[in-house]
């Protein structure tokens, strides 16, 4: 039974993915929590993966946030705003209750931007690869260069 409800979670989730490539947010969240609450192991290393965050940092983002949708929003917000996930989530848990347009702007994230375009058309994705572009031009995924080479002039450029 089990083996069955766990199937048509990721079936759901993958015909919720194909169908709706450009979906709104809530389409987009609700399907990655389908796809977490069927391998949660699975999602947190996509999620280690895609955002250059280790494996224990991912996992307790998880647990201080709702739902585990919103573990990526963190890290994908945090991406966008060049904010630690940390302080991502700090703001999440003060303006949850208002959307993640809020928290975007909250984090400097400007309405009418591109990056706020794509969060409100939920133009994401979870692939579990770093470095992947979206549709905004934008990359997702740390640039690992950025990090070791501050104020060399080898970060990404905006």
């Amino acid at each position: 039974m089990k083996k069955i409800a766990i199937a048509l979670s990721i079936l759901g989730f993958v015909v919720l993915s194909a169908a709706s490539a450009h979906a709104d947010l809530n389409s987009f969240l609700a399907g990655l929590n389908l796809q977490a609450k069927a391998d949660m192991e699975g999602f947190s290393v996509k999620l280690s993966n895609q955002f250059d965050v280790s494996l224990p940092r991912v996992e307790t983002i998880i647990t201080r946030v709702e739902e585990p949708a919103d573990a990526f929003m963190c890290l994908q917000l945090g991406e966008m705003a060049d904010e630690e996930p940390e302080r991502v989530v700090q703001t999440y848990r003060r303006k949850k209750g208002k959307g993640w347009g809020a928290v975007a702007k909250e984090l400097g994230i400007k309405p009418g931007s591109a990056e706020f375009h794509a969060l409100k058309r939920g133009d994401f994705e979870l692939t579990g690869e770093g470095d992947v572009a979206t549709d905004t031009g934008q990359t997702k995924g740390k640039d690992k260069s950025k990090s070791k080479n501050k104020g060399k002039g080898k970060g990404k450029s905006k």
